[in-house]
């Protein structure tokens, strides 16, 4: 195998994707652009094009796979990346994800098929960051559904495509205000954000409108147990994988491992059209090109998604936009919780973090909650609750966080719940979230008192 390297760039934001896309062409020689156009899936094929930054150098048809477009991208995916790896005539082989495709996934797909993944990307338009964050509609509404049984909505798909990826890639929009651009960096602070799309920079073709109408002001909040995802970006498992050691360092977990595709009899690959040769591997001068080549670290990425020991936002208060970090040592009643969802979930454009629960004080809760629909999850039990014994089992990055934040009585058991959005009321959320904790005599009795609190949450938890 070659030393390929390999980009994957995301986002519902197609207009920022596709100038992302066209940077990467013209600022790394001997790359190329690999998309499967799910949009296709309704006749029963998934479209695959190469193309260089001349044009198309090679097409063809994947068979739907169990009716999932996105298990046949997975299924073609990493053998059309081996074989542009055995032609050694191509540096990076960018991997432009469909609409509403998750990069996690994709990530630990491609990883998985011994191939090395040098960057994650997800490409936004700041002025449409809040439309899409409000925006409650299940993503079959907008024809942007991988498979039928895709039950996401375009608020939570944004959400994690956004805060997965460690690099994002910022299009120039003169629509676009300070508000816009503080939310980005608050709901991402960490992000290495990179500009594209310039009148000085190559701009990708094809318009497409990307304004997707929000949820309007006052709309009902729903909770709902996590949808089910048929591209496997969206469950989480009770730990994160183990983490290697990086050298630089979810509703959510992907459960496929790549097989190879059967032999596709629709290839259309051009002869006259010969794969770019690659040019000597000379150090790219743009941040974007850097950026593309740095390194990606499946495992670190995977465990910073996961609600135990996730990187979740800071403090911050500017442009109008606020995130607040509520961090409690006491367990929430969960009627009270119950009846107080909607208003909770609707006080911010993005909430994310773990939970406690009195009546079941071992388990750690996942809260993730954008456009007005909150998903809640068991993220398997807290450390606390384990026997020393199984602490070996569970991976390091688990267990450092978990020290990082270990109280003398209840260990990492807490509330660490985080809220973004311009014109957030602080002091009225904290007044509501207050009121969800257990009182000091429902405290004062116990854990086996709290077991006994009448369950609210087990039709969310689908227990």
């Amino acid at each position: 195998m070659s030393d390929l390297s390999v980009a994957i760039v995301a986002g519902l934001h197609a207009d920022a994707r596709r100038a992302t896309v066209a940077q990467l062409l013209h600022d790394v020689p001997g790359s190329v652009v690999l998309h499967h156009d799910l949009a296709t899936a309704t006749a029963g094929t998934v479209v695959r094009t190469i193309r260089d930054a001349t044009g198309i150098v090679d097409a063809g048809e994947t068979p739907l796979v169990n009716d999932c477009a996105c298990c046949a991208l997975r299924e073609d995916l990493v053998p059309e990346l081996r074989r542009l790896a055995r032609t050694g005539q191509v540096r990076l082989a960018i991997v432009e994800l469909w609409d509403s495709v998750e990069p996690k996934a994709m990530a630990e797909v491609i990883t998985s098929g011994g191939l090395t993944v040098t960057a994650v990307i997800t490409a936004v338009d700041p002025s449409l960051l809040l439309p899409y964050l409000g925006n409650g509609d299940d993503l079959a509404t907008a024809g942007l559904a991988a498979a039928a049984t895709d039950e996401r909505t375009i608020a939570d798909t944004f959400a994690r495509q956004l805060e997965y990826a460690p690099v994002l890639t910022v299009l120039h929009s003169d629509e676009a205000d300070d508000e816009d651009r503080e939310l980005l960096a608050q709901l991402h602070p960490t992000a290495h954000q990179v500009p594209v799309g310039g009148t000085d920079l190559p701009r990708g073709g094809g318009a497409q409108d990307n304004t997707l109408t929000p949820n309007p002001p006052g709309a009902r909040g729903t909770a709902r147990p996590a949808p089910t995802d048929p591209h496997p970006a969206h469950n989480p498992t009770s730990t994160p994988p183990p983490a290697s050691t990086p050298s630089t360092p979810n509703p959510p977990g992907a459960r496929g491992t790549a097989r190879p595709a059967p032999t596709d009899p629709h290839s259309a690959h051009n002869p006259n059209h010969p794969p770019p040769t690659r040019p000597p591997a000379n150090p790219p001068r743009s941040v974007l090109a850097r950026a593309a080549l740095a390194g990606f670290d499946v495992d670190a990425a995977a465990a910073a998604q996961h609600p135990a020991c996730a990187l979740l936002p800071v403090e911050a208060d500017a442009h109008g936009v606020t995130t607040l970090v509520w961090h409690r040592r006491r367990p929430f009643h969960p009627e009270r919780l119950y009846a107080a969802l909607e208003d909770i979930t609707c006080a911010a454009a993005r909430s994310r973090g773990r939970f406690w629960l009195a009546d079941k004080p071992d388990s750690l809760l996942h809260w993730d909650a954008a456009g007005g629909a909150l998903c809640v999850e068991s993220a398997g039990p807290w450390l606390a609750s384990l026997p020393d014994a199984a602490w070996e089992l569970v991976p390091p990055v688990r267990r450092a966080a978990a020290a990082l934040d270990w109280h003398p009585e209840h260990g990492d058991c807490c509330q660490h719940l985080v809220f973004t959005s311009p014109g957030l009321d602080r002091d009225g959320l904290e007044l509501l979230l207050e009121s969800c904790l257990l009182t000091d005599t429902e405290y004062a009795a116990g854990r086996s008192a709290w077991k006994r609190i009448p369950s609210a949450f087990d039709t969310l938890l689908e227990i």
